[in-house]
């Protein structure tokens, strides 16, 4: 299978979206217990959330799920989250710390080093190659990474999270324009809750690529999926009408932010 799908636009907003994709390779899958079967800490249905909501925006997005390997995770295998309950470069539990794999079936360090090859550098290579064309076309681009998770997960953090979770690695990863732009855009969502650098602060994708100083801006959205889903839990219906309700506000950061790229107010 390719690990990832690519389509070019013409606009300096580039779509990341690491955690959509469901493919398990069958040798994989039956090593898989239970709820690793589930693939419970998918990001169901964002590919179908932002479709179309920035007709030019590049979109890059990986095929694979995240048990096979987290394409937004250090390669290295460094925590995002130092003393904070997360999961790995190749999980080995879910979300809720429930473990994912049959017993005597972890992935050791030689088949994690293959799985890097084979699927987490596809991905950033298409990324970092986009990134680099959006660049030279426009002199600034800005990575906006989509992702979601259930508003609710004891193991990950207390209480509710926010419907809008807005990550720019405390400001390090885009311009404050960028950030207050999402921000507003967020706060005055009648409805909904927002929050900036919060329990998530942007991933290694926002982190690894985010150099305002040389023209590339990125930002990770973490929309709680109650927000767009029908229940957060199996079988994760894609509800039509909450995410009528959403889209727009959805649909607005990207054209601001595009329009932040095109006015030439972000230095290039």
């Amino acid at each position: 299978m390719s690990a990832v799908e690519t389509v070019e636009g013409s606009s300096p907003v580039v779509l990341a979206m690491p955690h959509t994709g469901i493919e398990i390779p069958r040798s994989l899958m039956r090593r898989l217990n239970l709820r690793g079967h589930m693939m419970a800490d998918t990001d169901w249905h964002i590919d179908r959330l932002y479709a179309d909501l920035l007709p030019e925006a590049t979109t890059v997005r990986a095929t694979f799920h995240r048990y096979v390997i987290d394409a937004n995770r250090d390669p290295e295998g460094t925590s995002l989250y130092p003393g904070q309950n997360t999961t790995g470069l190749v999980p080995v539990t879910d979300f809720d710390g429930e473990p994912i794999w049959r017993d005597g079936e972890v992935p050791g360090p030689a088949e994690t080093e293959e799985r890097l090859h084979l699927f987490h550098e596809p991905y950033h290579w298409a990324l970092k190659n986009q990134i680099d064309r959006v660049k030279e076309k426009h002199g600034v681009a800005i990575l906006y990474d989509c992702h979601s998770i259930r508003s609710n997960i004891p193991f990950l953090f207390e209480g509710t999270l926010p419907d809008f979770n807005i990550g720019t690695n405390e400001g390090k990863s885009c311009a404050q324009m960028v950030e207050e732009t999402v921000a507003e855009v967020c706060g005055k969502a009648h409805a909904y809750t927002s929050v900036a650098n919060g329990r998530f602060k942007g991933g290694w994708t926002t982190r690894h690529y985010g150099r305002p100083d040389e023209g590339v801006h990125a930002v990770q959205m973490e929309l709680a999926q109650s927000a767009y889903l029908e229940t957060e839990d199996t079988p994760f219906h894609y509800s039509d009408e909450k995410a009528h309700r959403l889209r727009p506000h959805l649909a607005e950061i990207l054209h601001r932010l595009e329009r932040l790229a095109l006015d030439g107010k972000l230095g290039n």
